[in-house]
């Protein structure tokens, strides 16, 4: 529809995943109304991240070191490694502050539609972390949908030859949800996790 530039920088946001045609659009009419010195900025972010960010060695989360953050930090507990698909999956559970130890990122989730198989992810460094031995728990946090519970089951049977206590976070319904809008899946894990009242 446009030419030149500005169809170039519309196809370029358009690749960004969550990005449609019209969001990409929107978001490049507003970069061409922005004062050039808020563009400079913008353009010194996207170089210097890909300058400066990188993978953890360790355990895949983002850093600029060669370890991230919670694996450099000598008060994380390094007994139990908790498993989650992408750097952003740490955010969230270090929101909560319910848990101290280390993490591990796969990379993703078992996908066979999209060619996404065990190979694929981060498991073999996994592996490779737990040979140690001062590993003693596992939390597995894959996302609760269908790829995330089968690599969450394929983890599990490839962790039962290890002395490991293998878990896999609880789901079930939100706060401030409503019964009748919850689908079967999530219903049925909150009531394999329900819990005695006290």
């Amino acid at each position: 529809m446009y030419s030149g530039a500005v169809q170039d920088l519309i196809d370029q946001l358009g690749r960004l995943p969550g990005i449609g045609p019209k969001s990409a659009q929107r978001l490049a009419f507003h970069i061409l109304t922005e004062p050039q010195r808020d563009v400079d900025a913008l353009v010194e972010a996207l170089q210097e991240i890909k300058r400066r960010v990188h993978f953890c060695a360790q355990c895949g989360n983002i850093a600029e070191e060669d370890l991230c953050a919670i694996c450099s930090d000598a008060r994380r507990l390094p007994t139990a490694i908790c498993v989650v698909e992408e750097p952003k999956d740490i955010v969230a559970i270090e929101r909560t502050r319910e848990f101290r130890g280390l993490y591990h990122v796969l990379g993703g989730a078992i996908d066979p539609i999209a060619g996404v198989g065990p190979g694929d992810l981060r498991i073999r460094e996994l592996f490779v972390r737990l040979a140690g031995g001062r590993v003693t728990e596992v939390i597995l946090a894959t996302d609760p949908n269908v790829e995330g519970e089968a690599t969450a089951a394929y983890l599990a049977r490839q962790l039962a030859a290890l002395d490991l206590r293998v878990s896999r976070l609880a789901s079930g319904l939100p706060v401030g949800g409503d019964l009748e809008y919850a689908d079967e899946v999530t219903l049925g894990r909150a009531f394999e996790g329900r819990r005695i009242m006290e």
